[in-house]
């Protein structure tokens, strides 16, 4: 009896399936990372890897979509609802993030981004769902967002005289991204169906418009091998995996906590590039991982 009382009580702090569901979403999406990185020491640009990953991931999720009996739930939606979704969480947010890296370094991103993301989705949670900010989540987010500009390291401090516009731009596509945590709450769609909302939908309004902007010259003068990278990484895990893994953390959490998962992918990304990459961590990314997952284990308690 006293065993199960405790594990009753383990449970009810820490919830172990959105927990689980989080951390996927945050690995694959430091994966994410990664190879994207990859893909543009390769020649890719924001908008390739853009139609790699939503077009990939529309392929993927249409006919399952077409199959799965709560379709019903998606028709119902409307289209004002749908297109919100696809729009705060699909290519245009990716292409906004990716696009401050013309005017502000990489460290800058790895900070404002998913900080502001986090912070932007804790405060929304509270004022539209009530949920409190203990004093344990707001020392989580501080400890999170000092991890991060630890990882970043000096180069935090560096940049042109335009860097300011990055930040503009990181900060943005974090708070697009908090948008979709809010709304799919907010509006009570499954994860299901906001994965299939924002691949699908992107895919088919995205992937016409790069061909006729764009072009896929970069695409065809790119490794076959590097494509089913990309493919497979951005369109299927990122894309729909992590998509959906996140969703359901949001269920089990609330849209406040669960927003702290990606923001560790940056922490994620540092593990990987170990194996992939061969590039391994200093010290001082080491200390701020610690701290960022120390913020994060912080945040995610709560009173039993």
């Amino acid at each position: 009896m006293p065993t199960t009382i405790v594990k009753s009580a383990v449970d009810v702090e820490f919830p172990r399936i959105g927990v689980a569901f989080g951390l996927m979403a945050a690995v694959i999406w430091g994966g994410f990372l990664v190879v994207s990185r990859h893909g543009v020491v390769l020649g890719l640009e924001a908008v390739d890897i853009a139609f790699l990953r939503y077009v990939s991931a529309a392929l993927v999720m249409l006919p399952i979509l077409l199959r799965q009996p709560g379709r019903g739930e998606l028709v119902q939606l409307g289209w004002f609802k749908p297109l919100m979704l696809a729009m705060l969480a699909g290519p245009l947010f990716l292409v906004v993030g990716a696009s401050g890296f013309y005017f502000a370094p990489a460290a800058h991103a790895a900070v404002i981004q998913p900080g502001g993301m986090t912070l932007t989705s804790v405060c929304f949670a509270a004022i539209l769902f009530g949920e409190r900010l203990t004093p344990a989540k707001l020392a989580g987010l501080a400890l999170l967002v000092i991890g991060l500009a630890t990882i970043a390291g000096p180069d935090l401090f560096s940049g042109q005289s335009e860097a300011w516009k990055g930040d503009i731009l990181f900060a943005t596509a974090g708070t697009m991204f908090a948008g979709f945590t809010i709304l799919v709450r907010r509006w009570r769609i499954s994860a299901w169906t906001s994965t299939a909302i924002v691949s699908v939908l992107s895919g088919f309004l995205f992937g016409p418009l790069y061909l006729m902007v764009w072009g896929p010259e970069r695409l065809l003068a790119t490794p076959f091998e590097a494509i089913v990278e990309q493919v497979v990484v951005q369109g299927i895990l990122s894309a729909v995996v992590a998509l959906f893994a996140f969703a359901r953390a949001v269920h089990h959490l609330g849209p406040g906590r669960a927003s702290f998962f990606p923001a560790m992918a940056p922490s994620m990304a540092i593990l990987i590039a170990i194996p992939v990459l061969g590039e391994f961590p200093s010290i001082l990314q080491w200390a701020g991982l610690a701290i960022a997952t120390l913020g994060l284990v912080i945040a995610l308690r709560r009173p039993a």
